[in-house]
């Protein structure tokens, strides 16, 4: 089957305002030593993801302050609204925020489908019980969160961080970004795959050329190993992103289909999971 007859979504996408995008994107290029593919302008995702074959994308931003958390939100709304609808739109929060339900309130207000959070970036533990209550929020409102997990330079997000709030909050929705672990994926999938209310992400996994180059010295999945992980975790839960802008589309897409998955399971994992997480229309 080609990849022009898959319907499939980028469901782990970062898009910037025109006017601070190359600083942003500047800034994640200096955090992770990489050169980005993308501008991080939503039209430069749109236009670059189609070319590859992407029908539609989950798009979020990071806030590295509580007083960005408002504006961000707005932000990704309208770029929503303004999309024609090729984009669902993640919410974000940030774990010091002065009024957790007011900034979950604006989420759920604004339409968003979930909320996205780096603890690496935004420099907090997972499984810091001060977080509850932002958890507890999310929980009873049915919003799932996209998580950037895991780093071998820092213990914010590691797998072992996750497993208490996967514990302590069966009904909330979390995606595991990077395979549940970046740079740290066979650990996470042994430690994480068990859990029902979690789900992963493929983005920034995959042992493409641009990230063998780019990064020598992370262990990128081989195709093997990615495989061995997916499996781990269940075609059923696994998510493909590409985390645009740092990489290509195209070479993501390449790299997914030469795993060789069934057409159903390619579906499931290029789609239909996607779907039913964040609710993509």
């Amino acid at each position: 089957m080609r990849r022009r007859d898959y319907y499939i979504i980028d469901a782990h996408c970062h898009i910037y305002p025109e006017k601070i995008a190359a600083k942003a994107v500047k800034g994640t290029d200096v955090f992770y030593d990489t050169e980005a593919f993308g501008t991080g302008i939503a039209e430069n995702l749109i236009s670059e993801g189609e070319k590859a074959g992407v029908s539609a994308f989950v798009v979020q931003s990071v806030a590295t302050t509580p007083k960005q958390v408002a504006s961000i939100n707005e932000f990704i709304a309208q770029t929503v609204k303004d999309s024609g609808g090729k984009l669902t739109g993640l919410g974000t929060l940030h774990p010091e925020s002065p009024d957790m339900k007011k900034d979950v309130s604006q989420i759920l207000e604004l339409g968003l489908h979930g909320v996205k959070l780096h603890p690496d970036i935004q420099k907090f533990r997972i499984d810091d019980p001060e977080h509850w209550e932002m958890y507890a929020l999310c929980e009873e409102m049915g919003l799932p969160i996209l998580m950037h997990t895991g780093d071998v330079r820092y213990h914010y997000s590691n797998p072992e961080n996750l497993i208490p709030v996967l514990k302590a909050f069966p009904k909330l929705t979390v995606v595991g970004a990077h395979l549940g672990g970046w740079s740290l994926w066979e650990e996470a999938s042994l430690k994480l795959a068990d859990f029902e209310n979690l789900y992963v992400d493929s983005s920034s996994s995959f042992a493409t050329v641009e990230k063998q180059i780019a990064l020598g010295k992370i262990p990128y999945l081989s195709e093997k190993k990615a495989v061995e992980v997916i499996r781990r975790y269940g075609v059923d839960k696994v998510l493909f992103g590409t985390d645009y802008p740092m990489w290509s589309p195209h070479a993501e897409l390449d790299f997914f289909f030469s795993l060789g998955f069934s057409e159903e399971d390619s579906r499931k994992m290029l789609s239909e999971n996607a779907k039913k997480v964040f609710s993509v229309d």
